[in-house]
């Protein structure tokens, strides 16, 4: 009888906190992380921004230190992966100055213009390796039409300009700590349904054995 009543206190004591109150909890945590996580996102776009607006100026100090700025704010917050890209403007200007040190190897600022846009088209998707090769292509085919020759090895490698910086899985900022919240009444409402399972499958059997 003692048993019986224990179970019976514990199982009033877990319904004191309805399950419905719980989940209002859970929906308002995680509305609550999903917007610290796409201010964490916004966050990169604005850094990533800032790289490559600087990189079109051609300010090549400022760039690098937008760079290391972008690098430490996606290894320090959550959902802030800058993707792959590129220093478009940088990239040009080195094939720029390459493509200059010899006459025969000379590529015109038509002949870059007319392979941009050549394969801007072909490639709408943004600067990738896809549109270097095909840059390279272009600038080759305009210059042997020249009579000129043109090696596209003496350029710089576009390896070099490519720049991709991951986030951490959970990182100690409002984002990491609203989701250890989400995680931790998502136990809770868990643990409760376990819990008043138990207690109640205890009670079943009492009454069968009397």
């Amino acid at each position: 009888m003692a048993d019986k009543r224990r179970v019976k206190k514990s199982i009033k004591q877990l319904q004191r906190v309805k399950t419905w109150q719980l989940l209002l909890l859970l929906i308002f945590s995680v509305l609550l992380t999903a917007t610290f996580l796409r201010l964490n996102n916004i966050g990169m776009i604005e850094r990533r921004t800032a790289v490559l607006n600087s990189d079109k100026r051609g300010i090549d100090r400022i760039t690098e230190e937008r760079l290391f700025d972008l690098q430490r704010y996606s290894a320090a917050h959550m959902n802030a992966d800058s993707g792959v890209f590129y220093l478009e403007a940088a990239y040009q200007r080195d094939v720029k100055k390459a493509s200059e040190k010899r006459d025969s190897q000379a590529s015109t600022e038509a002949d870059r213009a007319k392979a941009d846009a050549i394969c801007k088209a072909r490639y709408p998707g943004g600067w990738s390796l896809a549109y270097v090769y095909c840059f390279t292509d272009q600038l080759a085919a305009a210059v042997k039409k020249r009579g000129g020759t043109y090696d596209a090895t003496k350029l710089p490698s576009p390896e070099l300009y490519r720049h991709e910086f991951s986030s951490p899985l959970w990182s100690p900022d409002f984002a990491g700590f609203s989701f250890l919240v989400s995680v931790l009444i998502t136990v809770v409402i868990l643990l409760r349904f376990v819990s008043l399972g138990l207690l109640r499958l205890m009670l079943r059997r009492h009454y069968k054995s009397i």
